[in-house]
């Protein structure tokens, strides 16, 4: 199946069992919500998992794009994605979480054909104050699905405060031969599926109280799913990113920093798709550092490359993937383009800005704590950007070879 079909089959499945499809919201959260974008597919359904009676029913599917600043660092591996797509399922005190682990087994085996026989599963064992999942072991165990059982592992939460609850963890394996291990101790387990018992709610104080209307939340990554459908070895390879690294490949020699770079760019594309521009802070700042990281590795081994190389089409495709532009806003290929330009010409800007700062305080000796503080507080240079650019650069200037930004060790990207 490609991608298209995968999600066509998820959403048809729960149709067909009574769950309301919703139209997949932007990635940035509405007014007074304090996260900077949206982080699962569940998090624009909060209050109706906490209680409150949703319009559409108690049954509902939907395909959400997310974002998550907390696997930035593990991106360039074969399944962390910066933007990637959520296909979500719930039940807002409705039926039970053995239904939906049944509903589950029957849509991976079934629908899309996986071999029960390469499922793993884990399930939350107890913590000394929630007791184990003996409901969804029970069930597994039946379906002859073999079941871990961990703790903080198998525990959801959106935060520190808010609904939470046990889940259980759907695994495929992806390994050469027969299945070895488990999930816990053998990395070729591939996490597809979470099933979440939203049974609790956190208060401000860490305790834990019942929800009175207990929900079932499942999220299913599109792009993980569509690796293991599709017999790639990492999400790049699939129908959905494969554009972008066949693109990218042909335009510059980045090296082990192709993944990087094709994520980082994508990502960028939508997040400007739903209406962001870069900025010193918050979710403008996001998007200047994904920019950034991409510039700074361009750069290392030719100070030519420029994002004015990437073609219309690729991003055009995009913003029609993820239905953008959304409605009010007018963004095509040509704006995402125009201000890709622009930020690179104000990242290009500082770093020759920063080179001639640096350079003055090397003058003195070894950077100490107390002149990265003065960098950033007086001249807006951030420590990452000092520390992973800009000396570099600087060393390169002092030796009289030609300036080249320098490596990136750090992932140095400021909010000048």
């Amino acid at each position: 199946m490609d991608t298209d079909q995968i999600r066509m089959t998820f959403v048809d499945f729960y149709r067909e069992r009574g769950h309301q499809p919703l139209p997949g919201s932007t990635l940035v959260p509405p007014p007074g919500d304090p996260v900077l974008f949206t982080t699962s597919g569940m998090h624009p359904l909060t209050p109706y998992l906490e209680g409150r009676p949703h319009p559409q029913g108690p049954r509902l599917v939907n395909v959400q794009r997310c974002l998550r600043t907390t696997d930035l660092e593990e991106v360039g591996d074969s399944r962390h994605l910066t933007v990637f797509e959520m296909m979500g399922s719930w039940s807002l005190d409705d039926y039970s979480g053995p239904q939906s682990v049944r509903w589950g087994h029957e849509l991976l085996c079934e629908r899309f054909g996986l071999d029960p026989a390469l499922l793993h599963v884990t399930v939350f064992g107890g913590d000394g104050l929630v007791g184990p999942d003996t409901e969804s072991w029970r069930v597994w165990e039946e379906l002859g699905v073999p079941v871990e059982p961990t703790r903080e592992d198998n525990w959801w939460s959106s935060g520190a405060t808010g609904p939470c609850g046990p889940d259980t963890e759907v695994f495929v394996w992806t390994g050469n031969g027969p299945p070895r291990g488990t999930p816990t101790t053998d990395d070729r387990w591939v996490e597809v599926w979470n099933h979440v018992l939203m049974r609790y709610r956190r208060r401000g104080d860490g305790q834990l109280e019942s929800l009175e209307r207990p929900s079932v939340d499942t999220g299913m990554g599109l792009e993980r799913l569509a690796m293991v459908l599709q017999g790639r070895e990492s999400v790049y390879e699939t129908d959905l990113l494969e554009p972008w690294v066949s693109t990218v490949q042909g335009l510059w020699p980045v090296g082990s920093s192709l993944r990087l770079v094709c994520d980082h760019l994508r990502s960028a594309v939508v997040v400007v798709g739903d209406g962001v521009r870069p900025s010193s802070s918050g979710r403008g700042y996001v998007l200047r550092r994904l920019l950034r990281r991409v510039l700074t590795r361009l750069w290392r081994q030719d100070r030519s490359h420029t994002l004015s190389d990437l073609p219309e089409t690729l991003i055009e495709v995009t913003l029609q993937h993820f239905g953008q532009p959304v409605e009010g806003q007018q963004v095509d290929a040509r704006v995402v383009r125009r201000l890709l330009m622009d930020e690179q010409d104000r990242f290009d800007r500082l770093l020759r800005r920063g080179r001639s700062v640096v350079s003055r305080y090397r003058s003195r000796g070894e950077l100490t704590e107390r002149d990265l503080f003065e960098l950033h507080d007086t001249h807006g240079l951030p420590r990452d950007l000092v520390l992973g650019v800009l000396s570099e650069s600087e060393a390169e200037h002092e030796s009289g070879r030609e300036q080249l930004p320098g490596q990136d060790h750090r992932q140095g990207l400021g909010p000048a």
